[in-house]
């Protein structure tokens, strides 16, 4: 799918609204990132973005962002190394999973969503918010 027809298709507001929801009981930031571009390995690219995006500088390193190569019909999810430290491999396949399912039938907000919900549900056990906690990541979905 060209990348312009994925973008239209996409309820931008339910996946930032997703994204503010699964934020709140938790201190980790989660963004969600289409690339226009095709790649053949979206998790190096997701590595990149996730580096231009300065989503290490988390307070926590425990941003998570999800990558999306329309083009390339593939996407990634990476976390930062608080995420690794306390989440395991279980985390990523779960998200994945509740991801892949809606993807492969076409359904690419809900599978965004699903992932961002699934993401915060999963992530509120070992990053609860704090007091004080501010969301130190824009909530949009970014594009290059």
């Amino acid at each position: 799918m060209k990348t312009k027809e994925f973008d239209h298709v996409l309820d931008h507001a339910q996946i930032v609204a997703a994204i503010t929801k699964a934020e709140e009981g938790t201190s980790a930031e989660i963004r969600v990132f289409v690339s226009q571009k095709k790649t053949e390995d979206a998790l190096k690219q997701a590595k990149a973005e996730f580096h231009r995006l300065g989503m290490e500088k988390t307070a926590d390193r425990n941003g998570i962002l999800l990558f999306i190569a329309p083009e390339s019909q593939k996407f990634a999810l990476i976390g930062d190394e608080g995420i690794h430290a306390k989440c395991g491999q279980s985390f990523w396949e779960e998200v994945t999973a509740s991801i892949s399912t809606d993807f492969r039938q076409g359904d690419f907000t809900k599978g965004i969503v699903t992932g961002v919900q699934k993401a915060g549900e999963l992530l509120r056990r070992h990053f609860p918010r704090k007091p004080g906690d501010k969301n130190e990541l824009t909530d949009d979905v970014a594009r290059d």
